[in-house]
């Protein structure tokens, strides 16, 4: 499918996008956009260290691994509020994410970003699509990240794809953390992602959540940072798949196995509640 890019010459404000989502509820349509936004970007060193802080991710001369989602956000935005796009962003369902680093993740650009959305499918509660998000640099892809989402609104049919399981690792105790009541609103000062879902208990139980949820990206990055010991500089990918929210505030405790070139992890929250299932493994060839 051919891609209609659009070319930024700044990423867009994030005020207004958030206003054309509020004002946006229905389906309006069954097909994907074949259009696509790029922009150049450049890492800001105070917002990267606030980044840092705020996922536990130790200094470096490299870029945290889901940094890249942040530099992307307002591209995302646009794209997801675009008329042409078919599915209402309030009610939308980040379900998995899956990051490659292809190269090591040095210096502070300039980068061009991307965003596309392709493969819709049919889902047992919706249907899914895969929005897809691109890092570049003077040679070429750097880092490529495939968030999978779902639209509960919208019906296709068909049966969903089915889904290939990995054999289970045995997994022993990483790290564990609190995720405080204010984990959602600081995340996204230095994200932009200001969900209501995720910044005070009041906002969260308009959508259906007794209490505000962690962001799924900062439970990603946070348990990276964890596992920055058992990830190479390049040359991987890890894949996450999001199960029950994080309800603020709490405790969480990340189960990891041994470091090699794959692996397998899981974020666990009080009872044993299953949050997030993830696995590493190098890029093919």
């Amino acid at each position: 499918m051919a891609i209609d890019w659009l070319d930024l010459d700044t990423p867009p404000a994030l005020p207004g996008l958030f206003l054309r989502a509020a004002l946006r509820r229905k389906v309006t349509g069954r097909q994907l956009p074949s259009i696509g936004l790029r922009c150049r970007v450049e890492v800001d060193p105070k917002h990267l260290a606030r980044y840092r802080q705020v996922c536990a991710s130790a200094d470096s001369p490299y870029l945290p691994p889901v940094y890249p989602h942040v530099l992307a956000f307002a591209l995302q935005m646009q794209l997801l509020t675009d008329r042409r796009f078919p599915c209402p962003l309030l009610g939308l369902v980040h379900l998995e994410n899956r990051i490659r680093v292809l190269r090591p993740l040095g210096g502070l650009g300039p980068f061009q970003i991307s965003v596309q959305v392709t493969d819709l499918q049919p889902h047992d509660k919706g249907a899914t699509f895969s929005l897809i998000t691109r890092l570049e640099d003077q040679l070429g892809l750097l880092w490529e990240g495939d968030s999978r989402i779902l639209c509960r609104a919208l019906r296709l049919d068909g049966q969903a794809p089915a889904r290939a399981e990995q054999p289970p690792l045995e997994l022993t105790p990483l790290a564990n953390w609190a995720a405080p009541a204010d984990a959602g609103r600081r995340y996204a000062r230095v994200a932009g992602d200001y969900n209501p879902i995720h910044l005070y208990a009041v906002t969260a139980r308009l959508f259906g959540f007794p209490r505000a949820i962690a962001h799924g990206l900062w439970n990603k990055a946070r348990s990276l940072a964890a596992l920055h010991d058992h990830l190479p500089q390049a040359g991987y990918e890890v894949e996450v798949r999001f199960q029950k929210p994080v309800l603020l505030p709490t405790h969480v405790a990340l189960q990891a196995s041994e470091p090699g070139a794959s692996g397998q992890f899981r974020l666990i929250g009080e009872g044993d509640t299953p949050h997030m299932a993830g696995s590493w493994q190098p890029l093919e060839n």
